[in-house]
């Protein structure tokens, strides 16, 4: 009899609770307790074994979301960086639009003195289909006299083209563009006066 009860006792032992670490790494022994617990709520709200079950079943959401915020954020900074490419793609496109732009109109202005733009460097073809700006220097007409210094004198219809009396060639291209604007300055200066 006492073998008997002894063996009673030691059989009605309940073994010890699982543990949170066990449910995390067995997730069908979790869905099996989370299921026997929540069939009653009452009785197995402060049960061991339940607690650490729903502690385990936070731990592995918090593990989940953890991990979808670090993709987000990853996806995020592909995307930032992205962007940030085509801005600065954006902004050096605009730089070397207005640069171009810039020479353009630096070409036209001097054109109208007989100045040639400066050759660029590079083959033919790269100039052919490059995005270079083109000027088109207006021919010498007929009615023009040309000095033997290479320039010529304005012609009488009062079109804008370089001139310089004889004798008063100028050292260099540039004094030739000053003097021609000192020169319209005064004439201008000349008209509003009167």
């Amino acid at each position: 009899m006492l073998c008997g009860i002894g063996l009673l006792v030691g059989c009605s032992k309940e073994p010890p609770p699982r543990s949170v670490t066990e449910f995390v790494d067995n997730p069908m022994l979790l869905e099996a307790a989370m299921v026997r617990c929540s069939r009653d709520r009452a009785e197995s709200r402060y049960e061991a074994e339940c607690v650490n079950a729903r502690e385990a079943v936070k731990r592995i959401a918090a593990k989940e979301e953890a991990e979808r915020r670090a993709e987000l954020e990853a996806r995020s900074e592909r995307k930032r960086q992205a962007l940030r490419q085509t801005q600065q793609a954006a902004a050096e496109a605009r730089r070397r639009a207005e640069e171009a732009d810039r020479l353009r109109r630096e070409a036209e202005y001097l054109a109208q003195f007989g100045v040639l733009p400066p050759a660029e460097t590079g083959s033919d073809e790269d100039t052919a289909t490059g995005n270079a700006p083109v000027v088109v220097i207006p021919e010498r007409a007929p009615d023009e006299v040309l000095l033997e210094s290479g320039e010529s004198l304005p012609r009488a219809d009062g079109a804008n083209a370089p001139g310089v009396a004889p004798g008063d060639a100028p050292a260099t291209e540039l004094e030739s563009v000053r003097e021609e604007l000192r020169r319209r300055s005064e004439e201008t200066d000349g008209d509003q006066t009167q």
